[in-house]
């Protein structure tokens, strides 16, 4: 039986996060934000509960049909409560290491599919008198410039946080197996037309635009880059099978430091953040007795698709870029340059936009073989990138909890696909907070590769000052060997994420 409302269903982009998360790879996105000050528990429970009328998934649960006979839905948990979504710890010495170690620990856990996909964990006992939020949200609720969205919505621009009035729910059973399957059957073929619909539509708006004088020039360089697109991942130390492990490392840049170099050589705030990347990762495979000669890193950059028209709630809708960058290259201006010239080429020629069509063309699969296919990901025989590298825009105000105010909000994005490696980057209150995530089989050392983060952007930074002499007494980095490891298989043939 069909019932007059069903739950709201997951998109093609949304519902990928379920079939491709494993134990091994759990798929949420989340934050860890510190505080000046003890967060009271009970409080920041009665808050966040007035908060959820304004964020209605936050109170739904994903049904799957049965056989995957169309994408999962949303629907109202019925058995919803909010203390299954707010926890408190206490650090035992409170040292920023021990956060780290249990943030760590948090990440690495997958989520209850039979609850709400988020929750939030209070951390007392820091040094200072201070306090943490460890936030969790799975990826098929949110992508990163959404998740901005609920940072604004759960957190305040002042010292007084005021509550919202709770409203009464109604909350219906949640459907039956046989319903369940009926209303797949019913609507998977409207949700097809639809995608079909939306397909041609950004078909036709890439055709013309193709014809514009900056896309054919764009596409024109891009012609230059196919050859290095093509070529195949060659394995770094960090591009392995991932356990169910994680560390995470974090480090801040001042946006005011990286508005100094964009200045100096022009690019944007993201090809700064590229080029500190790639500076950073050469200096940690060398250490590592890995010779740099003619490779290339390749990483993929989200690019969020959003509009600035109603419909930009939760979900995703962002796309990729696949930048590659010169390993080789020492001088860090010479990176960042080409780096520019490269980013450039692949947004004027729509790069990300017709990787969009393709994924929305290949979301056309039937559900079932999307669902059984997802796992195997991870049994590809090389690696698609090295890494991924997300940078999102935050507020650049200060923010607050029940009077809190938020000292530092550093991100954490997940790792997968033999990708061991995951850089995540979120402005807030004029600084760039970089979060590192680490599988800590194939990169334990990723408090190094922080440190060789921070050489680089100091580096860049002092050749935008116009001192080429780096500060202070230069500390060679001690080489180590890396642990013993698997041998590799055979190599075979979010304003925008880039602004």
């Amino acid at each position: 039986m069909l019932r007059a409302d069903p739950g709201d269903r997951l998109s093609a982009e949304d519902a990928v996060f379920l079939y491709f998360e494993t134990k091994e790879t759990p798929l949420h996105i989340g934050s860890v934000s510190i505080f000046e000050g003890p967060i009271p528990f009970e409080g920041c429970v009665k808050y966040v509960a007035s908060r959820l009328p304004l964020i209605p998934r936050y109170q739904q649960r994903i049904v799957i049909p049965p056989f995957h006979f169309g994408h999962p839905t949303w629907e109202a948990d019925p058995e919803f409560d909010i203390w299954n979504h707010v926890h408190q710890v206490q650090l035992k010495r409170g040292t920023d290491s021990e956060l780290r170690a249990f943030a760590a620990e948090l990440f690495s856990q997958t989520m209850d599919r039979n609850k709400p996909l988020w929750d939030i964990t209070i951390v007392d006992g820091l040094t200072g008198g201070r306090s943490a939020l460890i936030s969790r949200v799975h990826h098929c609720l949110v992508d990163g410039v959404s998740g901005v969205g609920l940072m604004n919505i759960m957190l305040d621009p002042t010292l007084q946080s005021e509550p919202t009035k709770r409203r009464a729910r109604r909350v219906p059973p949640l459907p039956d197996p046989g319903t369940s399957l009926a209303d797949a059957l019913a609507t998977s073929f409207s949700h097809a037309v639809g995608r079909i619909l939306s397909a041609q539509v950004a078909a036709l708006d890439i055709a013309q635009a193709l014809v514009s004088d900056r896309t054919q020039r764009g596409v024109t360089e891009l012609l230059r880059l196919v050859p290095e697109l093509s070529t195949p991942v060659e394995r770094l130390p960090f591009n392995q099978p991932c356990s169910k492990d994680r560390k995470v490392a974090w480090t801040e840049i001042p946006l005011a430091d990286v508005k100094t170099i964009r200045e100096k050589f022009g690019g944007t705030v993201n090809d700064v953040v590229l080029t500190v990347v790639t500076s950073a990762i050469r200096r940690y495979v060398e250490a590592h007795g890995i010779q740099v000669r003619r490779k290339q890193l390749r990483i993929m950059v989200p690019v969020n698709l959003r509009t600035s028209g109603p419909d930009n709630g939760l979900g995703n809708r962002v796309s990729l870029l696949p930048v590659n960058t010169p390993l080789d290259v020492r001088d860090p201006v010479k990176v960042l340059g080409a780096i520019r010239l490269r980013t450039e080429a692949l947004k004027s020629s729509r790069v990300a936009d017709l990787i969009h069509l393709a994924a929305t063309w290949m979301g056309m699969t039937p559900v079932p073989f999307q669902a059984a296919l997802g796992p195997l990901s991870n049994l590809l025989p090389v690696p698609p990138f090295h890494l991924v590298c997300t940078n999102v825009p935050g507020p650049q105000v200060p923010l607050y909890a029940l009077g809190r105010k938020m000292l530092t909000y550093y991100p954490y994005v997940p790792i997968a696909n033999q990708m061991g490696l995951g850089c995540a980057i979120q402005s807030y209150n004029q600084i760039l907070y970089v979060g590192l995530t680490a599988d800590p089989q194939s990169l334990p050392d990723v408090d190094r590769l922080r440190k060789f983060i921070d050489e680089a952007f100091h580096e860049l930074l002092q050749r935008a000052q116009g001192d080429r002499k780096p500060r202070g007494r230069k500390r060679k980095a001690a080489v180590q060997p890396m642990p013993a490891q698997s041998p590799s298989p055979p190599e075979l043939p979010l304003a925008r994420a880039g602004d």
